[in-house]
């Protein structure tokens, strides 16, 4: 039977999720979509042979429609999980959850209360390259972990605009960066040391935030990992995560934009890097939502659930505290449960 699903949010993310939705998942189907800003809603719904709605009641109300995509903004999310989840429909909500620890806690009551089924969209767990790595460290085959580095750089910063509503790096770049860590090390974290300046642009640091930073972490089985970010590497989008252990490493490597290699004399040069992250991580984002379809279809459990969605926001609040005060920052300072 396939999955009938509606799509709250016609921004950039929603309208890729609505086409994934509609081409190219299979088992799904597109069902109406919604957007504050009715013309973009509209736009999506004729681009893709769909239908709209005047309000999100609509779609949670329609018996038709088993599950939500969520891509509203982030100050939205807990209202809408909340909806949806006493809907009975099942849920798949864009990160972060919440920038506020004790509005998540109440979505999360809710969807417990209600046995919900809760997907964030940390979409690089599903990554190809970065899933072989947390897999070598899964099956053993590098050991015993000791040393996990995330390296993610940005082509160019967003819109001040958006930096001022973000939350700050940490809560907007570096919380994909914080997913992966507890993701590839598989051991929660302990200690947050974080570091950071302003060295891509000055706006930015008008605007009560930093471009370029890094991040130790230390989890409870001893691993440590450094996460690395810049708002703009010239070169392209870069990505890259290693594991490094007793027995060996494993890492994941940049995709360039082709293959070609282009050979004389002097240099043997290749293509540059794939500079978006759409690109980057299509693959990423159509399997996250093979799994959702697979997970919802057999009853499963959900591969990021509601705490996965939670931790990240511990660790990118305990940053901020440590970049602030010059310290580590235990996690427990953040979240004593």
């Amino acid at each position: 039977m396939n999955l009938r699903i509606g799509v709250l949010g016609c921004g950039r993310i929603g309208a890729m999720h609505a086409e994934l939705i509609s081409r190219r998942v299979d088992d799904a189907v597109l069902g109406p979509v919604f957007d504050v800003v009715p013309s973009s809603a509209e736009a999506l719904a004729q681009r893709l042979g769909t239908t709209i709605t005047e309000s999100v009641d609509d779609i949670l109300g329609d018996a038709s429609v088993d599950a939500v995509a969520i891509c509203t903004s982030t100050e939205t999310h807990v209202d809408l999980i909340i909806g949806a989840a006493r809907a009975g429909k099942a849920i798949f909500c864009e990160k972060p959850l919440s920038r506020d620890l004790g509005e998540i806690d109440r979505a999360l009551a809710v969807v417990d209360e209600v046995g919900a089924y809760l997907q964030v969209g940390f979409n690089r767990r599903f990554d190809p390259s970065h899933r072989a790595v947390a897999e070598g460290v899964a099956n053993g085959s590098i050991g015993d972990p000791h040393l996990v580095r995330i390296t993610s750089r940005d082509p160019e910063p967003p819109p001040i605009s958006y930096i001022e509503g973000s939350g700050g790096i940490f809560l907007d770049m570096t919380i994909h960066d914080f997913d992966m860590a507890r993701y590839v090390a598989r051991s929660e974290v302990v200690t947050v040391y974080a570091t950071g300046g302003v060295r891509v642009d000055p706006a930015i640091g008008n605007a009560g935030d930093i471009d370029t930073a890094v991040v130790v972490l230390t989890h409870r089985d001893g691993t440590i990992t450094t996460i690395d970010n810049s708002r703009q590497a010239v070169y392209g989008y870069d990505q890259r995560v290693e594991a490094f252990g007793s027995a060996g490493m494993i890492a994941s490597h940049n995709v360039p934009a082709n293959t070609t290699i282009a050979s004389d004399v002097a240099a043997r040069r290749g293509s540059p890097l794939q500079y978006f992250f759409l690109e980057r991580y299509e693959q990423s984002y159509l399997e996250e939502w093979k799994e959702f379809i697979s997970s919802v279809s057999t009853g499963s459990a959900s591969p990021v659930d509601g705490r996965d969605g939670r931790a990240p926001l511990v660790l990118g609040l305990a940053a901020w505290k440590s970049h602030r005060e010059g310290r580590p920052v235990e996690v427990d300072e953040i979240d004593p449960t």
